[in-house]
């Protein structure tokens, strides 16, 4: 296997909205990322991952695009973010843009031009359709709640939108549409940013003829996402993309990718696909879903052998063929500590450090979300109208209001639980107003926790997440075995504890996670004190075969070894 440099990076992911206002508007913005590049150089990331800072009337927060190659004026301007890219390179740091081109905004240019009649040069840049039995043009439900298509009077016909119908999708099978998504690539490329998350970019080749979704015809889903994805030119135009764009340059991609399998993965991701790098999946993040057709609005809590299956089918199955992504948390994910670990006082560091040990240890590149490293947690706002969240407020209307599913109590124990907003509440800096983020009126509230989970009071304490992370880095930079070594689950039915072992040529580390509030023992081989070293613990002694509530650790030994723990 070649290596290569983003392999061995650790992405750190700033939703630039909540993470630092510097002008008290009470939005976060590029100036207040350039403030904290210290911080997160410091942390030991290599890689910073923008949401995206385009011009958007913010239908979606920012994935409504209105001007590829403009930033948004709540963010600043493009001399800030020419700063910022040059700040961050002087510091050893990569800028990575989120690329949003399944859609745009109904608001740029090309689809305000589209819709103004059927026969302008536009038109085909999206999706146009007549009506269906004076209905729809096909079954294809919205990502964000009812039907992919909507209805435009003054020519007739329905456009279609995945996502919100202020997010038309944009049509690749046009030749003109994929050379104008290239060329606004290498705008940003030739400026020096050094790679691409592309937000569901699986999604871009749609079935010929649109047909109707079975899925929906046989009984109720909550979106077209799986009948979509994978279409049939999407590797046509992916390879067509990094044959004209990305094999230019030496840079990271990620692909969102919803519904991908690992046989997909290997596809978009194959070392000799020239494709992608790499691509998030969703399946670990499926896991808490509803059982009652519900989607992911639900309470349920995962069982530790499902998530052993899954993270482990993706370990094995792309090793040697594709490169992992390893996430938690994004700006679409809940809090991890709120739901994998244990958010109490009494376990949230202790938890959130199990979690974070169990995925920086796998084969892949880690992605730490903003706010992870000090263990932010979900917030339980009481009423429906404190969300912003787009998809939070459809599936309300949709579920409790429309279609009377659910009592508008348990909606909301739903949406403390699964809600994107958990994710982008400001960031928690310290304990001070709106907890450091602003002095204005935060965009959305601060989570009530700031004032005993923040950076300041993270920093000052040395055996904090942060500091924790910070080791988890630093190992990754020091041994190869970490990044490169092959994957081998221990006790697949262990129903508390996820053990694995990592190997690479005569070196491999034994990963240990407690996933219960309970004292366990374990034993997993023989072993050698002086030979087998521990090399983090998220307690400050090692009880060798005792693993106390949420305890965690790693040991490194070389092959000949026997270590057991």
């Amino acid at each position: 296997m070649e290596k290569h440099w983003w392999q061995e990076a650790v992405v750190y992911q700033v939703y630039p909205r909540s993470f630092q206002d510097t002008n008290d508007d009470g939005i976060g913005d590029l100036q207040g990322v350039l403030q904290h590049l210290d911080y997160i150089k410091r942390l030991g990331a290599d890689v910073i991952w923008l949401n995206p800072i385009y011009s958007s009337p913010n239908d979606d927060n920012g994935y409504d695009i209105a001007d590829y190659r403009k930033i948004m004026t709540d963010f600043g301007t493009m001399n800030d973010f020419n700063h910022l890219l040059e700040e961050a390179h002087k510091k050893g740091l990569k800028i990575m843009m989120d690329l949003v081109v399944n859609h745009t905004s109904d608001e740029h240019h090309w689809f305000m031009e589209s819709r103004k009649n059927k026969t302008n040069k536009f038109r085909d840049y999206y999706f146009w359709r007549d009506p269906k039995d004076g209905k729809e043009p096909n079954n294809w439900k919205s990502n964000f709640s009812g039907p992919a298509w909507n209805y435009d009077a003054k020519t007739g016909q329905y456009y279609m939108h995945l996502f919100s119908k202020k997010q038309p999708d944009l049509n690749w099978d046009n030749s003109i549409v994929r050379e104008e998504v290239y060329d606004l690539m290498k705008f940003w490329l030739d400026k020096g940013v050094d790679g691409f998350r592309m937000d569901v970019i699986n999604l871009i080749s749609k079935k010929p003829g649109l047909p109707d979704d079975p899925n929906v015809a046989k009984s109720e889903v909550e979106d077209a996402m799986e009948w979509v994805a994978n279409g049939p030119k999407v590797h046509d135009y992916l390879k067509e993309m990094n044959k004209k764009v990305l094999s230019k340059y030496n840079v990271i991609t990620v692909g969102e990718t919803p519904s991908a399998t690992p046989d997909d993965a290997i596809k978009y991701t194959g070392f000799n696909r020239h494709e992608l790098e790499m691509v998030f999946q969703f399946e670990h993040m499926g896991l808490d879903w509803s059982k009652n057709g519900l989607g992911k609005w639900s309470t349920n809590k995962v069982a530790l052998t499902d998530l052993k299956k899954v993270m482990s089918r993706w370990q094995t199955e792309l090793n040697g063929k594709a490169w992992n992504s390893l996430y938690w948390n994004n700006h679409d994910q809940p809090r991890i500590v709120s739901r994998f670990g244990n958010d109490s006082k009494k376990y949230r560091v202790l938890s959130a450090k199990m979690l974070g040990l169990l995925l920086h240890f796998m084969q892949g590149t880690p992605y730490i979300y903003q706010g992870e490293e000090i263990g932010m947690t979900n917030v339980h706002f009481d009423n429906i109208h404190e969300y912003k969240d787009l998809e939070t407020l459809n599936a309300y209307k949709e579920i409790v209001e429309d279609k009377k599913k659910v009592s508008p109590s348990e909606m909301m124990e739903y949406i403390h639980h699964s809600s994107r907003d958990n994710a982008r509440t400001p960031m928690q800096w310290n304990d001070g107003k709106n907890a450091g983020f602003s002095e204005g009126n935060p965009w959305i509230k601060v989570n009530p926790a700031y004032p005993e989970i923040n950076v300041a009071s993270a920093l000052e304490d040395t055996n904090s997440i942060y500091y924790f992370y910070q080791k988890m880095n630093e190992l990754r930079h020091k041994y190869d075995v970490i990044v490169y070594g092959n994957y081998e689950l221990l006790d697949p039915d262990d129903e508390k504890v996820f053990a694995y072992k990592r190997n690479l040529r005569n070196e491999s580390i034994l990963v240990v996670a407690n996933f219960t509030d309970q004292e366990v023992s374990r034993t997993y081989q023989p072993y050698n004190d002086f030979d087998c070293k521990l090399v983090l613990d998220n307690y400050d002694d090692d009880q060798k075969l005792i693993l106390r509530p949420y305890e965690a650790k790693v040991y490194y030994y070389e092959r000949w070894v026997k270590c057991r723990h």
